[in-house]
């Protein structure tokens, strides 16, 4: 159904109009009229057409006067001028207004038809436009949790974040910063703490939908999932800190976003808040915002406001022990190692009398390395492996021989994680060529390839390229013009069957392709051969 309305002095012009298009359209059109500027005003804001035939020259408020009333209110319907002089002035002012066409008096039946049917395509395209941009936004409702659960889960729990950078993009997010907030909820308060929180976990599923709206509204974060009691919040921050006024007016916010939660949800709500840090560190900010929930019982609280009992020093570096074991979990060894001597500087400069607990955290360190190997799968473990540890870390004389074997144990540990990687990354690898071999007659797809070996798109793209040297496109590419030459050593084949052979439907694609790879036509490249 398309809406129509025709506005003019003139009732006899009215009517032609009415009937030339009721008389062909018939049921398609519902049609109202008016004859004045304010009546075609009023009769827009109740019936709301899509098509408009409006005359420049009406008593009271004019064509254009009426035209820039109704934009405020509808910005989509198609503007159709028409007059009985063709006014330049008139005509440059409604164009600018975005009229579609400007119709000088008299108008034949047939232009009328015309410019009617004309109207109905525009407004049939607008309509599938905005159903397709309604369809794309229901999908985005549908994805983008899914990718801010994939990163909240990536950045605070994985130790490969390879995907993160990939979703941040998606989410139009640039900051390298952010922080944690945490948000717990219960049934109800006991000495400051919730309670029933399995309870309130298996609830919190069918209130998570309206929780993250509401979350939304209040503040611009990244939402994560349902986790027994908690959901993680990421808020992204363009500085590498906050000041005083900043920490508070966030403390304010959590307070207000608690409030709304709690009036709107049946469960009672406490928050938790760590720490600015680097996106590669917010592991440091969610266990500050989980150490602030724990160690205080306000119903929000932010790490800055917790006194220092129970937590590392202020001069404690924290985030250079993380990034060590985060590039010892990646295999990177010499930026693991780099970072290891920044801390083992660290310990002799702070306590260079302190020689024991120096062996103590070296040993720490050397136990949790090999204890991350033996978890990723990369060596074996015995009760007595370590029966000489203690002994030898205490033997030395001097720091330095402390940290050469110190440096020995953790590069050991940190190679075997690196060259167990490399070796499985050149098995997927390895086995994606294969694939592709296997297929490349086939409209494949890097999405096909990394179905078939089991990991990520994204991931698979960033191994492939560094393993192989070059990327998906290019090695099937390289593959399918190699059968190709293959192919037409044999003259009885026709190029077109041999461009359907090696995965290409479109024959002149496939010989623009085969010249661009070998500098020659694929019928040049036969008749050398034959030659």
């Amino acid at each position: 159904m398309y809406r129509i309305l025709i506005a003019d002095d003139e009732g006899l012009m009215l009517e032609s109009l009415k009937a030339s298009i009721t008389g062909q359209y018939g049921s398609l059109c519902e049609i109202e009229t008016a004859k004045s500027g304010r009546a075609v005003i009023e009769k827009t804001e109740s019936f709301h057409p899509d098509i408009i035939f409006l005359d420049i020259q009406m008593p009271g408020i004019n064509g254009i006067q009426a035209m820039k009333e109704i934009r405020k209110s509808n910005s989509t319907a198609l503007f159709y001028i028409i007059s009985a002089y063709d006014k330049f002035d008139y005509a440059k002012e409604a164009i600018d207004l975005g009229v579609e066409r400007y119709l000088t008096k008299p108008i034949s039946r047939k232009t009328v038809l015309a410019t009617v049917e004309e109207a109905m395509r525009k407004v049939d395209h607008s309509r599938a436009l905005r159903s397709s941009q309604l369809q794309i936004q229901e999908k985005l409702e549908i994805i983008v949790p899914v990718v801010e659960q994939s990163i909240i889960t990536n950045l605070l729990f994985q130790t490969e974040m390879q995907d993160v950078g990939y979703y941040l993009q998606l989410l139009d997010i640039s900051e390298k910063h952010g922080y944690i907030m945490i948000i717990q909820f219960g049934i109800e308060y006991e000495n400051g703490r919730l309670v029933s929180p399995v309870r309130m976990g298996v609830q919190a599923q069918d209130f998570y939908p309206e929780l993250r709206s509401l979350v939304k509204d209040a503040m611009s974060c990244i939402v994560g999932p349902v986790m027994s009691n908690r959901i993680v919040l990421l808020i992204p921050c363009a500085g590498e800190s906050l000041s005083y006024e900043d920490r508070i007016h966030i403390v304010e916010d959590a307070r207000k976003l608690a409030a709304t939660l709690e009036e709107h949800l049946n469960a009672r709500f406490r928050i938790g808040i760590g720490r600015v840090r680097e996106m590669e560190d917010l592991q440091l900010s969610y266990r500050e915002a989980l150490r602030s929930l724990n160690d205080s019982k306000s119903h929000v609280i932010h790490i800055e406001d917790l006194q220092s009992g129970g937590v590392y020093t202020e001069e404690f570096p924290d985030e250079t022990e993380l990034r060590l074991f985060r590039f010892l979990e990646a295999g990177n060894t010499s930026a693991m190692l780099a970072e290891l001597n920044v801390f083992f500087d660290w310990m002799v400069q702070h306590y260079p009398d302190d020689r024991g607990n120096i062996c103590l955290k070296v040993l720490e360190y050397i136990i949790q390395a090999e204890k991350t190997a033996f978890d990723s799968g990369t060596v074996n473990y015995s009760f007595s492996d370590r029966k000489d540890y203690l002994e030898t870390a205490t033997s030395f004389t001097d720091y330095e021989s402390l940290r050469r074997w110190f440096t020995e144990k953790m590069v050991t540990a940190c190679d075997t994680i690196h060259d167990y990687r490399e070796s499985k990354s050149n098995s997927v690898v390895k086995k994606a060529q294969s694939y592709i071999r296997e297929n490349y007659s086939h409209d494949i797809s890097l999405d096909d390839v990394s179905r078939a070996v089991n990991i990520s798109p994204y991931y698979f793209s960033k191994i492939f390229k560094e393993e192989s040297g070059e990327n998906f496109i290019e090695y099937l590419t390289h593959v399918r013009v190699e059968k190709a030459k293959e192919l037409l050593e044999k003259p009885d084949l026709s190029i077109k069957a041999i461009s359907s052979m090696c995965g290409y439907s479109d024959p002149n694609y496939f010989s623009r392709l085969f010249k661009k790879q070998t500098d020659m036509t694929p019928r040049e490249y036969r008749m050398r051969y034959q030659q």
